[in-house]
């Protein structure tokens, strides 16, 4: 097996890693705190801008890049366990 497969399935398994180690305390954090209710009262109640802006844009960018390096992460981890 190639050392550049290995470092990348290794790289990916750490920052997934990590970041299952922010995500999960700040989540229980924010849930604890009744932070919940102060983002519905948020979306309930924000303004229409005319336009589409760039934050939709952003999210939906960010949220392909997580969703892209999940997915690329499980591929390197399967690829892996087959040519064992």
């Amino acid at each position: 097996m190639s050392a550049v497969v290995k470092f990348w399935g290794r790289l990916a398994a750490a920052m997934t890693g990590a970041a299952l180690t922010l995500v999960v305390p700040v989540h229980a954090w924010a849930a604890s705190k009744g932070v919940d209710g102060v983002a519905i009262e948020a979306v309930k109640y924000r303004r229409r801008r005319s336009g589409f802006g760039f934050f939709p844009i952003l999210g939906g960018v960010c949220c392909l890049v997580v969703v892209g390096g999940i997915v690329l992460a499980f591929v390197l981890i399967s690829r892996n366990r087959k040519r064992r």
